[in-house]
């Protein structure tokens, strides 16, 4: 297997980047590399992290300007070519705006910016970013956001339900789903969702946020570490070397 490179893009106003570094860089070994958002390229990178935090100030609306940075119309089509993406939270709403993933992010059921431990089921094991974990098993993450409450027309939900793309629910500690687990009150409880293509995450809870004991938890790490067996099981350069190859 090839050693992948993962890049963690900053933007003006991001604050889980260092968190997403470190994790890969210093808990898992990863190659990894700091991308900031007017970047011309992604420096060769066969994952891209898009972290928490609140890009540009959350103006307008979350991700709604992050989604302009120079950076991601690369991010689009690396991910278009096939090339790992992974938002976490803040990194989540840019992907919805970037129209990577399909949905919207809006404001708390309640109006209040939530941070609080929260129970999820992982309802596919199937994924590139979920392929330690059971399915159907529990772990606890931390959420932070004041805009996390997904929402999507109805045929869009049936098509993430059909196509196994809901890949975590908010539930009770024991899994079951009720709605009064459901923190934000996403439709259907959802809490993570994939592309079509299965190469592209969005989740609000924050799983860099508990990826070590030092911090009380590492139930996040498994993810971190799904993604860096997925990537490291695709062909050398096969998503950044596809296009120096093509370019040359």
């Amino acid at each position: 297997m090839t050693a992948p490179r993962f890049g963690v893009v900053i933007f003006p106003g991001s604050n889980c980047d260092h968190d997403a570094y470190h994790v890969l860089k210093h808990l898992l070994g990863q190659d990894t590399v700091w991308l900031w958002h007017k970047d011309a390229d992604i420096k060769g990178c066969d994952v891209v992290i898009l972290p928490g935090g609140f890009a540009h100030g959350d103006y307008l609306r979350a991700g709604a300007i992050a989604r302009f940075s120079p950076i991601m119309p690369l991010v689009v089509e690396h991910a278009r070519r096939g090339g790992y993406v992974l938002g976490i939270c803040n990194g989540f709403q840019v992907l919805v705006e970037s129209g990577l993933l399909p949905g919207a992010l809006t404001r708390n059921r309640g109006l209040k910016f939530m941070c609080q431990d929260v129970s999820l089921r992982i309802e596919s094991a199937d994924s590139a970013f979920t392929s330690l974990y059971g399915k159907g098993s529990v772990i606890s993450l931390p959420i932070a956001h004041g805009e996390g409450r997904y929402v999507a027309d109805d045929e869009t939900v049936r098509r993430l339900e059909g196509e196994g793309r809901v890949l975590m629910r908010y539930v009770g500690p024991g899994g079951e789903l009720d709605e009064r687990w459901n923190v934000n009150g996403s439709v259907g409880a959802i809490a993570a969702i994939a592309s079509e293509g299965g190469n592209v995450m969005g989740l609000m809870p924050h799983p860099e946020r508990a990826s070590e004991a030092v911090v009380g938890s590492s139930q996040g790490l498994a993810m971190f570490e799904s993604l860096a067996r997925a990537a490291a099981r695709k062909a050398p350069g096969s998503v950044a070397g596809a296009a120096k190859r093509e370019a040359g």
